[in-house]
């Protein structure tokens, strides 16, 4: 049972993801920019067939499989990591991991790419393009990191 809610977590962010991508498919342009009503997010449609940042997106054929598989194999050991941790915190934190690796998996699996919408710009400076599964795994590799930084701070 205790596994069940972190798994209805990993379920219901996989949606929230999916459905975010379904809508910038359908809502929006290749390519071109949207304004939105948050001063540093704008949304801006790309397909990314590589990886983080666009790492290995022109990497040749068979990158896409490699891509593919080398995922599929680190998704299912941090879903196992999920499944056997016992900290609720870090739960949490692989949770959010495993959702944003997932939603990455799925796009990359029916797609042959990620599908990125949400563009970061500050002082009309670019930082990147990126979707909630990424959102998702940068959030949860920050918690462990703040979890493991002050672990005195949560008697470990």
């Amino acid at each position: 049972m205790f596994n069940f809610k972190f798994i209805l977590l990993i379920v219901f962010l996989v949606i929230i993801d999916a459905l975010s991508k379904m809508a910038a498919n359908n809502y929006l342009l290749y390519g071109q920019s949207s304004d939105t009503f948050l001063p540093i997010i704008d949304l801006l449609l790309i397909y990314n067939s590589g990886i983080a940042f666009g790492i290995f997106d022109k990497g040749g054929d068979m990158m896409p499989n490699l891509l593919l598989v080398i995922t599929l194999i680190i998704t299912t050991y941090i879903v196992k990591m999920v499944l056997e941790e016992n900290i609720i915190r870090n739960k949490i934190a692989l949770s959010l991991i495993a959702a944003g690796a997932i939603g990455n998996v799925i796009d990359r699996m029916n797609d042959g790419s990620v599908t990125d919408f949400l563009h970061l710009e500050i002082l009309n400076f670019s930082f990147f393009i990126f979707n909630f599964a990424d959102a998702f795994i940068t959030f949860g590799a920050i918690l462990i990191i703040y979890f493991e930084l002050f672990k005195k701070r949560f008697n470990e």
